[in-house]
């Protein structure tokens, strides 16, 4: 059996990336599913001053660990101002100071919705370009456009966008 992670990009009690996150990797057959919140690995503002006087925060070693002890991971990143949520950044930030190459070349379902139409395009394609410097091996990618007409009762509702879901679901469980 495939151990997979999946999280939001977000710090939100309530994101709607983590229902999409949580709801795709309930799609993958034959995996145990470990669902982090980033809540769980708080880590103060990188800097490369704090780095020198206190090293790496356990949080962000935890957390790289989760991604290199995974088989794969389902990620739905949270849309700030066009880019990355501040706390994903962050942890990112921590995580590349101890692995430039983070991702490990596990194979990874990338996501994003929100409430507009656009479901999160800007962050997925800084997300695209920018991952793979960090050995990210990007099976598929989705986008849920406004996710409070798409995403009900813990599932996309919406049936073409939920079919489109679970095809790019099963490319990413057949690369595990």
């Amino acid at each position: 059996m495939k151990n997979i992670i999946a999280f939001a990009g977000s710090n939100s009690k309530t994101s709607i990336n983590k229902q999409l996150a949580t709801y795709a990797s309930s799609l993958v057959e034959d995996a145990t599913v470990n669902v982090l919140d980033l809540n769980d690995f708080d880590v103060p503002l990188y800097g490369i001053d704090l780095e020198n006087e206190k090293g790496i925060p356990d949080n962000a070693k935890t957390f790289l660990e989760h991604i290199k002890t995974s088989d794969g991971i389902v990620l739905s990143l949270a849309e700030h101002n066009g880019a990355y949520a501040a706390v994903f950044k962050n942890l990112f930030d921590w995580m590349s100071r101890i692995e430039g190459k983070l991702w490990n070349d596990k194979p990874m379902l990338l996501m994003a919705t929100s409430p507009g139409n656009r479901g999160g395009a800007s962050v997925l394609d800084i997300a695209k370009d920018r991952f793979p410097r960090h050995n990210a091996n990007i099976v598929e990618a989705f986008s849920l456009p406004s996710f409070g007409d798409n995403f009900s009762d813990g599932k996309v509702a919406n049936n073409e966008l939920n079919s489109d879901l679970k095809e790019k679901v099963k490319a990413f469980q057949n690369s595990l």
